[in-house]
C-alpha cells in the first residue's frame, strides 16, 4: 500500500539518499533491511525557527515505486487540421494552454498575437534596456509567451480552486520545464528557461494542426447580430471562426478601447499601484535565515509580506530573490518596472514589488469616473514619472529612508536595473494617497522583517502593471460575454487571473465551455 509521509532534513541532507531513506524508514517503524519505494512529491523551507530546515514530502510503498499524481497525468493531443476553429488573440499563458486544450479536445486553434516568438522579441527587450527604444507591440509585456516569459516564470498561486494546476505543471513538464517545479512549494522556471519551453509548446500546437501567427495586431471584431464572427488583423485581413477567445494581457490598453468603441460593456476593476524595492539578496538571507553567510544547499530567500494602512491593503507582489528589475513600458513615454530572475537566481540583489489596492470607489471620490478611470489614472501615473526624467527610460529611484522619511539626503545604492537609475524625489512625484500608504506599509514591515528597514536598499517607480484595470464580463456557465456570443474573455487582460499558472487554467476553463455548450 502506498502511503504519504513527511519527514524534516537539515539543508546539509537534502541530497544524502542514505540519510533520507534511514529517516523514511524510521518515519514507518521498518527494519533498515526491508526493501522500500519512495518518491519525492513536495519540497519546502521551515526557516521560522533558529536554522532553517526542509520539509519534504514522500510517496512510500514497499512492494513498487509509487506513481505520483502528476507521474499518471497523460495529455493525448489530437489531429485539428480540417476541425472546428477557434480564434484565440494572445500567444500569453491563457492563449497557449487553451490552444493546447483545443487541440486536446479535438478543436483547431488558430493563435493570433501582435508580438514576436520568443527569439525574436529578445531584440526589442535588448532595445529597451540598452537604447531605451519601446515597441508598443514588442516589449516585456507583449510578445509570445506573455509578460512571464521574460519576468521570472513563477508558478505559484492560491487559485487552488480555479482548475487543474497539476494538469499545467505537467504540460510544463512535458515540454522541457525542470522537474523540480513538480515538488516545489514555490516552483519558478526562470527567464532564461522559459522561452525554450514556449517554443516547445508552439511546435506541439503546430504538429497537431493548429496555426500561430505573429505580427498579428487584432484592429477590429467582426460582431452581427450580437454575434463574434472573428476579427480583422492588422486593419485589413479578416479571420473568421464560431468562438473567439479574448487571452490579450493586462496592458492590452487598445483592445479596452476597441471593445468600448463596439459598445461592448466593460467594467472599471480594482488593482494595485506601488514601486519596487531592492535589497543586497545577503541581507535577505541573514534575515530570513538568520546567518550572515546562506548555508550550502539553501536557497536565495524570499518574503511574502502584507498589512493594512487605513484598512486597504499594502503587500508584497512578485518577490524575486537573486533577481533583477527590469523596464516593462509598453509605449514610448511611460516609465514601468517589474521584476524576474533567472533559473538560478544567483543576482547579488533582491526585488519585489510593494504596493497598495486600489478601489474603484477611492479613485471616483478622486475625480476619475467610467470604465477607464483606473486605467486613466495607472497611465497618468507612469507618463508623469516619464516626463519628470531624462526621455530614456532611465527610472526615478530614492533611498529607502529617504523614501519614507520624505527626503533627499542618501545616495542611491547599485542596482540591477540596467537602463540606470536617477535620484528623484518619490515622496513628491508618487500621489499622496498611494505614498502615504507604502510609507506607513513599509514601516510596518520594518517591524517584521529586522534589518528590511536600511540605507541599503533602493525604491524604484513605478509597479503599476499589478492586473489589469478593467474587467471584461463573463457569464459563469458559457464564459461568453453576456452582451456577445462567441466572445470569450480569458485570462488576466479579462481580470480572470494573476500569474501564469491562474491564466492557463483560466485559459483551459473557456475552451472547456466551448465544448460543453456547443
Amino acid at each position: 500500500m502506498t502511503r504519504e509521509i513527511e519527514i524534516k532534513v537539515s539543508p546539509d541532507k537534502l541530497n544524502d539518499e542514505a540519510f533520507i531513506s534511514k529517516k523514511i524508514r524510521s518515519a514507518l517503524k521498518i527494519n533498515e533491511d526491508a526493501k522500500i519505494f519512495y518518491k519525492l512529491i513536495r519540497r519546502s523551507i521551515d526557516a521560522r525557527k533558529a536554522k532553517p530546515i526542509y520539509l519534504l514530502k514522500f510517496l512510500v510503498d514497499t512492494k513498487k515505486p509509487p506513481i505520483s499524481e502528476l507521474d499518471a497525468l497523460d495529455m493525448a493531443y489530437l489531429q485539428t487540421a480540417g476541425r472546428q476553429e477557434v480564434i484565440i488573440v494572445g500567444a500569453g499563458p491563457a492563449g497557449y494552454f487553451a490552444a493546447l486544450n483545443c487541440i486536446e479536445v479535438g478543436l483547431r486553434p488558430i493563435v493570433l498575437d501582435r508580438g514576436k516568438d520568443v527569439q525574436a522579441r529578445r531584440r526589442d527587450l535588448k532595445a529597451i534596456q540598452q537604447d531605451g527604444e519601446v515597441n508598443p507591440d514588442s516589449n516585456y509585456c507583449f510578445g509570445e509567451g506573455g509578460a512571464g516569459t521574460y519576468s521570472d516564470g513563477k508558478l505559484y498561486t492560491r487559485a487552488t480552486k480555479r482548475g487543474k494546476i497539476r494538469k499545467v505543471l505537467k504540460i510544463l513538464l512535458d515540454h522541457g520545464a525542470q522537474a523540480d517545479i513538480g515538488i516545489s512549494a514555490h516552483p519558478h522556471i526562470g527567464s532564461n528557461k522559459l522561452p525554450a519551453i514556449i517554443a516547445n509548446i508552439r511546435q506541439t500546437i503546430l504538429d497537431h494542426g493548429g496555426e500561430v501567427r505573429f505580427g498579428s495586431k487584432v484592429t477590429d471584431f467582426i460582431i452581427h447580430d450580437s454575434r463574434c464572427l472573428g476579427v480583422v488583423v492588422n486593419g485589413e485581413e479578416e479571420v473568421r471562426a464560431d468562438h473567439t477567445i479574448l487571452a490579450t494581457g493586462h496592458s492590452a490598453r487598445d483592445i479596452y478601447r476597441l471593445l468600448d468603441s463596439k459598445g461592448i460593456a466593460l467594467a472599471a476593476k480594482p488593482f494595485a499601484i506601488g514601486i519596487r524595492i531592492e535589497h543586497p539578496q545577503q541581507l535577505i538571507d541573514e534575515i530570513q535565515y538568520n546567518q550572515a553567510e546562506r548555508e550550502e544547499g539553501l536557497p536565495p530567500a524570499s518574503y511574502r509580506l502584507a498589512t493594512q494602512v487605513t484598512d486597504v491593503g499594502v503587500f508584497s507582489f512578485c518577490m524575486c530573490p537573486g533577481g533583477l528589475i527590469v523596464p516593462s513600458a509598453t509605449a514610448p513615454g511611460e516609465i514601468v518596472v517589474n521584476g524576474m530572475s533567472l533559473s538560478k537566481r544567483n543576482s547579488p540583489f533582491a526585488n519585489s514589488g510593494i504596493v497598495t489596492a486600489i478601489s474603484n470607489e477611492e479613485l471616483a471620490a478622486k475625480g476619475y469616473k467610467g470604465i477607464f478611470a483606473n486605467l486613466e489614472f495607472q497611465s497618468e501615473v507612469e507618463k508623469s514619472l516619464f516626463d519628470h526624467g531624462d526621455g530614456s527610460q532611465k527610472a526615478p529611484a530614492q533611498n529607502l529612508i529617504d523614501f519614507v522619511n520624505g527626503q533627499e539626503m542618501l545616495a542611491l545604492n547599485d542596482s540591477s536595473y540596467i537602463p540606470g537609475l536617477y535620484r528623484a524625489p518619490l515622496h513628491d512625484l508618487l500621489p499622496d494617497f498611494v505614498y502615504d500608504r507604502l510609507k506607513e506599509g513599509l514601516l510596518d514591515f520594518s517591524l517584521k522583517l529586522k534589518g528590511y528597514y536600511t540605507s541599503e536598499a533602493n525604491v524604484v517607480a513605478i509597479e503599476s502593471r499589478t492586473s489589469a484595470p478593467v474587467r471584461i464580463p463573463r457569464t459563469v456557465d458559457t464564459m461568453m460575454h453576456p452582451d456577445v456570443s462567441g466572445l470569450y474573455p480569458c485570462g488576466e487582460g479579462a481580470g480572470y487571473a494573476g500569474g501564469i499558472l491562474s491564466a492557463a487554467m483560466d485559459g483551459q476553463r473557456v475552451v472547456n465551455a466551448i465544448v460543453a455548450h456547443s
